[in-house]
């Protein structure tokens, strides 16, 4: 396109917030700071509004996939944070940095039009390291029960077979069941209590750990995940308050009415 337009897909260095501590020394993730991608076109438009891959739910990996120039990189073996990463410094390059969505007021909960800066949005690096190098396993000794859990931080795969458990059971059960969220995310993240790794053990225990156990390792289980701090201020146009709220991730994110 050079030649014939006098112009060229930009391409642009994305940093990795793991910085790939966590990535086996034999992937090619392993240690990397930054990754390639170019910036969207008219083809990534293409898959955006794929109507196979929106039912599949993989839209954005094909999405991801398409913009990296390095195409050794796995998607489902990033962590998520990695892969929010990528996702948001590729809408960028496609539709630019301005994002205008619908937010509640956490103090009223007066719903509005926000505008939001995505350039502003900080990188939020891996704040431990892993238990060995190149491993993405984590240790943390649980304040009540006093026992050591190693836990993996979740990646893509994790999340898509979450989300098929969850789909499975809505379906086997209908929406009158109890949700397990908490127990259920537990269990697929930890990966050892005191060195007992069967995973049926494991589940046993997280139903009957104390609560205090379970709300300190969720909650340094985030502290600990690498990413995109998907947070931003707003001011309520009903009660003018200021308050910081996630980041909502409307339709209009690839889809930007312009």
């Amino acid at each position: 396109m050079k030649d014939e337009f006098g112009w060229e897909v930009p391409v642009e260095l994305v940093p990795i917030p793991s910085e790939g501590k966590v990535y086996p020394l034999d992937s090619y993730l392993h240690n990397k700071k930054t990754l390639k991608i170019k910036a969207m076109t008219a083809r990534e438009e293409d898959i955006l509004s794929s109507a196979a891959l929106l039912k599949e739910g993989t839209v954005i990996n094909h999405l991801i996939e398409s913009c990296l120039i390095d195409k050794d990189v796995k998607i489902d073996e990033m962590l998520l944070g990695d892969r929010n990463a990528l996702m948001v410094s590729i809408r960028i390059t496609g539709y630019g940095s301005s994002y205008s969505a619908i937010a509640s007021c956490p103090e009223c909960s007066e719903r509005s039009s926000h505008d939001f800066n995505l350039s502003e949005l900080e990188i939020k690096p891996l704040s431990v390291e892993p238990v060995r190098p190149g491993e993405n396993i984590f240790s943390f000794n649980l304040p009540i029960t006093k026992k050591d859990v190693h836990f993996r931080l979740m990646t893509g795969r994790d999340e898509r077979e979450r989300s098929l458990t969850t789909e499975r059971k809505r379906k086997m059960f209908g929406s009158a069941r109890i949700e397990d969220n908490v127990t259920s995310r537990l269990s697929q993240l930890i990966v050892s209590i005191d060195g007992v790794t069967d995973k049926n053990k494991i589940s046993q225990f997280v139903r009957s750990m104390p609560a205090l156990d379970s709300k300190r390792l969720r909650n340094y289980i985030n502290e600990c995940e690498p990413g995109i701090d998907m947070s931003a201020w707003i001011k309520c146009t009903g009660c003018g308050e200021s308050s910081k709220i996630g980041l909502p991730m409307g339709t209009n994110f690839f889809w930007p009415s312009m």
